[in-house]
């Protein structure tokens, strides 16, 4: 026995006799309980005025789990009442996926149907493509989709021949498992729009699923692109906290909504120009700051040592120059960040820049690596000139 819910889905009150009992478990004559499977989750209800808690298709039955042990009999007439507000959510999302399905088969290549699943505030919808869905094609696949709701198409359902429906290359198909040895299939089709495989609930007009608004993508596997989407107050409430941080962003920017790329990237521009600007600047005080220090070498068993601090909180300069004062200023440069948290060292004689940078988070803590060449370290607990003193004392090293 198969549920009459997907063949007549407005159904949400009916009378039926029990079959069987199980523990709370109850199969009936018929029923208009939506069984989970094909992604769809199971109708929510009422048996016999006891809450159902599940519904699944074992075996060719369809069991009805209840919350307690039924009060009724074998062969007893009984009155199911389906959650209408949760069954019209489920109709509206699920024929929303066929609409989505549709609009991406117009903009993708190769497109095949990975999975599908709806979920208590998102619908998901898993494709098979080579295409990459980026945000220009997702805010395509909104567009299209909501036009399909505002066209207000039919959406119908029959059954079909098997090996007819699997020739045709314009039905959208499940996964083969699922429709083995059917001699007819059920095919949902929006008109002009989508046909697909499909044995769950839907609305009979795409105006019935009301706004659509796609949330995101993911990867979820490879060769898959996950799109998740919304309908109903999720969809509602997503696109009004959108619409809010756009007004936000245009006051903000003093830029009508539809400027605010163009604004975007106007400040992105300044700031790359900006940073630009401060690296040069920092440079230049490094450079200068460098030029002192190179007055103030020490020299240690005949190799000549220059340290100091520089007002610089990015290591991989700190190692940059570094390397080049060991070429020209002495043999061992130790360049100590402004705010002593970072080490730079490097080399150009038999005593090893790692060796220096071991010695040092030794004594004042964090962390480091490198090779004989050029070291660093970062994580020091001191004061930068503390720093500094020990690496001008040099006495911890033997050349």
């Amino acid at each position: 026995m198969s549920s009459l819910a997907a063949a007549e889905p407005d159904v949400t009150t009916f009378t039926s006799t029990v079959k069987r009992i199980d523990d709370r478990d109850v199969v009936l004559d018929e029923t208009y309980f939506y069984p989970e499977g094909g992604g769809q989750p199971a109708d929510r209800g009422l048996l016999g005025g006891t809450e159902v808690v599940d519904v699944q298709s074992v075996d060719g039955e369809i069991r009805h789990t209840l919350a307690d042990g039924p009060t009724v009999a074998v062969g007893d007439s009984i009155t199911g009442h389906i959650d209408p507000d949760f069954r019209t959510y489920c109709k509206r999302a699920h024929t929303a996926s066929h609409a989505l399905y549709g609009a991406t088969r117009r903009i993708c290549e190769d497109i095949d149907y990975g999975g599908f699943d709806i979920g208590a505030e998102s619908v998901r919808l898993d494709l098979e493509t080579s295409t990459t869905i980026d945000d220009d094609r997702l805010i395509e696949l909104e567009r299209l989709v909501n036009r399909v709701v505002w066209d207000s198409l039919s959406v119908t359902w029959d059954e079909r021949p098997r090996e007819e429906t699997l020739a045709d290359d314009t039905v959208a198909t499940t996964t083969i498992d699922a429709i083995a040895n059917q001699e007819t299939i059920r095919v949902v089709e929006i008109d002009g729009w989508d046909t697909a495989v499909c044995g769950g609930t839907h609305v009979s007009n795409t105006s019935e699923i009301g706004p659509i608004t796609v949330l995101g993508r993911s990867n979820p596997g490879e060769g898959l692109t996950r799109i998740e989407f919304a309908v109903g107050p999720t969809a509602i409430e997503r696109r009004a906290q959108t619409h809010a941080v756009t007004r936000r962003a245009s006051a903000a920017l003093d830029v009508p909504p539809t400027e605010l790329d163009a604004a975007v990237d106007r400040i992105l521009d300044e700031r790359d120009t900006l940073s630009d600007r401060v690296d040069d600047l920092e440079e230049q005080v490094i450079s200068a700051r460098l030029s002192d220090l190179e007055d103030a070498t020490v020299s240690h068993d005949g190799r000549t040592w220059l340290a100091g601090s520089v007002p610089s909180t990015d290591a991989n300069a700190l190692a940059e120059f570094a390397g080049q004062l060991a070429d020209q200023a002495a043999d061992v440069v130790a360049l100590v960040g402004a705010e002593g948290t970072y080490l730079a060292v490097a080399s150009s004689c038999a005593i090893a820049a790692a060796d220096v940078v071991d010695n040092a988070t030794a004594t004042f803590g964090g962390g480091g690596g490198g090779d004989a060449r050029v070291a660093q370290a970062g994580g020091l607990d001191a004061d930068p000139e503390a720093v500094v003193d020990f690496l001008r004392a040099g006495a911890q090293l033997d050349a």
